[in-house]
């Protein structure tokens, strides 16, 4: 998912309890439905096995067979990405909002590209200069969260780095492999883009996640306790209280900001960056959509969300270089329509993801600090 830089630290069980109790006679009306379809090779038609299918940010996906079928069933209905991956071809999406549960047949053809898989890993062995590199990419991309402290890349030599005119770039020869010990997810990470300045980081790219298997039953109760804490306070939690009309009682809080037309830093997005701040009815950011199902997130300037339910990590202070402050403060985000109005399904999945910007806690939280997108507090 490509973003500007996106723990918790207190279980929120009664808010999650009642979110997810106040939504699920819509759920219970989504229904689910199959996609099918073929894979090729956009310049000779033949076809591709072996494809990687899935629904980004999702634990739903397939390969495709001998012939370059693919079938997937279990689709719930809503906003969706549907993503195809192969080693040696450029990835493709498709951005869906489906409807009703019926199938849908989605076909790919996918573009030649070249990737010089063995002086990518040579480099990655023998040069010092590449791991001061990755950990710096490591830092960025996974985060500096406590979960990420748990979070570790299994393939990390597919990386190569750059670095020109201060601009640092990454880019991988093969799906990332990452293993999030505090989640207890496996995700495989298909990095398009990553690149970062002084300022900002930029990555593009979309996580297909599994479920880890716990050695005990201790280990699962630790691993819903740390997903439920990180899908308390998400963006997906606080749409998720809009929809369901439900924003005071999540202690979500908004306000209205004026923003500027130069470069703003992730790191806050910080008074004098953002101008004034006034009241806004959160109610009045969101308008019903074209179906029932569906809603549209309309704003202008910038968003300010303040979630009471958990003050900021102190981690999050070191991000900010401001360690030590005296005073705690609730966790504060800001976030921007890119381009304009932005479609948004009943479960709170973004039909572009790349439409909203992300400033302060909500860029603070990274790869390591996400759940799947099917995933609510106390249901696997």
């Amino acid at each position: 998912m490509s973003m500007i830089p996106f723990l918790k630290s207190r279980p929120l069980l009664i808010l999650a309890v009642v979110l997810t109790h106040s939504l699920s006679v819509q759920a219970q009306n989504a229904g689910t439905l199959t996609l099918a379809g073929t894979v090729t090779d956009a310049e000779s038609g033949e076809t591709l096995p072996g494809a990687n299918v899935f629904i980004a940010t999702s634990m739903l996906g397939t390969t495709t067979d001998g012939e370059g079928r693919y079938e997937l069933p279990g689709v719930p209905v809503g906003a969706l990405r549907l993503y195809v991956s192969v080693l040696g071809y450029e990835p493709a999406f498709k951005d869906i909002l489906l409807r009703s549960d019926t199938p849908r047949t989605f076909d790919f053809a996918l573009t030649p590209t070249v990737i010089e898989l063995e002086q990518v890993t040579v480099e990655g062995e023998r040069d010092r200069r590449w791991e001061r590199r990755y950990e710096r990419f490591v830092s960025q991309f996974i985060g500096e969260t406590p979960n990420a402290l748990q979070s570790q890349i299994m393939n990390k030599y597919v990386l190569d780095f750059t670095e020109k005119r201060g601009v640092f770039s990454a880019h991988a020869a093969e799906p990332l492999e990452i293993e999030n010990l505090a989640l207890g997810y496996r995700i495989k990470y298909f990095l398009k883009d990553f690149e970062s300045d002084r300022s900002r980081v930029r990555y593009d790219g979309e996580p297909l996640f599994e479920e880890m298997d716990p050695a005990t039953p201790e280990q699962a109760r630790v691993w819903e306790e740390n997903r439920q804490k990180a899908f308390i306070g998400s963006f997906r939690h606080f749409l998720l209280a809009l929809i369901g009309e439900r924003v005071k009682e999540q202690r979500f809080v908004t306000f209205g900001r004026s923003v500027s037309d130069g470069p703003m830093s992730p790191l806050g997005a910080s008074s004098t960056e953002f101008g004034s701040r006034f009241p806004v009815d959160a109610y009045s950011i969101i308008k019903p959509g074209d179906a029932p199902d569906q809603h549209v997130l309309d704003f202008d300037g910038a968003i300010e969300i303040i979630f009471q339910g958990e003050l900021e990590d102190p981690s999050y202070q070191e991000w900010r270089m401001s360690p030590g402050r005296s005073k705690d403060r609730y966790q504060t985000s800001w976030i921007r329509l890119e381009k304009g109005p932005t479609i948004v399904d009943y479960k709170g999945d973004v039909l572009d993801p790349y439409g909203v910007t992300f400033f302060g806690y909500l860029a603070f939280e990274r790869i390591a600090d996400i759940v799947p997108r099917e995933y609510r507090p106390g249901r696997r």
